[in-house]
């Protein structure tokens, strides 16, 4: 019995890693999938020249599919839905990139923004599987980030609707506000996956797709900004 009850013991964290260790592996290589994915639709944005869907149809858009991958997260058409979601952020994210790639050293800012993405997404995500800390705590940042973010885009809707720009100071505050809140995401994320508080690698993928997105877009945005472009 003494036996019985101390491998139930050791099975079960045995167990409880493996199952996490399959959500990271699942998480990784969906998230590799739907970045090719969106990188594809983004270069056929840009063949085709076409154009930046404006803010309330695209927000529009984003929330409807936002809502059909959490709906349909534990099914077998969370798939369908998560590419569906990457895929059209990348097809919006294409006229952005053709923007720049238009401008004086657009494509040194659009390489140096897709490195900078790479190496802080990559070095932030290994520190927090390899060490396995625990940043639980920053639950209280991430949430008010949460608030601020929605409360950015209520102003940028309510300006758009009255046809007016938000200025560069305040576009270079933005951007520098939301490199710093997915890169507390991106360290919050993954050690909920590591220590077992995130199941579904379906909704993991997306938040970690979509800090990647507006670090991108952040990062793109500062080195345009900066550059007077």
């Amino acid at each position: 019995m003494a036996n019985e009850q101390f491998n139930s013991a050791v099975a079960a964290p045995q167990v409880s890693e493996l199952a996490t260790n399959k959500v990271l592996k699942n998480t990784y290589m969906l998230l590799a999938a739907t970045l090719a994915f969106a990188a594809v639709m983004a270069a056929v944005a840009v063949a085709l020249n076409i154009p930046r869907l404006g803010l309330i149809p695209f927000l529009a858009v984003f929330f409807g599919l936002s809502f059909l991958v959490n709906k349909t997260a534990n099914s077998g058409w969370g798939l369908v839905s998560v590419f569906l979601f990457t895929g059209f952020l990348g097809m919006g994210l294409g006229p952005i990139v053709n923007m720049y790639l238009g401008t004086t050293n657009g494509a040194a800012m659009v390489t140096q923004a897709f490195g900078l993405t790479a190496f802080v997404f990559i070095g932030l995500s290994a520190y927090v599987v390899v060490s396995k800390a625990d940043m639980s705590f920053m639950r209280g940042f991430i949430g008010a980030g949460v608030l601020v973010a929605f409360g950015i885009i209520g102003v940028a809707v309510i300006m758009s609707l009255l046809g007016n720009q938000m200025p560069p100071v305040g576009m270079l505050a933005i951007s520098g506000f939301f490199v710093l809140f997915m890169s507390a995401l991106i360290l919050y994320q993954t050690s909920e996956i590591v220590h077992g508080g995130e199941t579904n690698y379906i909704l993991a993928t997306t938040t970690l797709f979509m800090t990647i997105y507006n670090l991108f877009m952040s990062l793109l945005t500062i080195f345009g900004i900066m550059g007077d472009d």
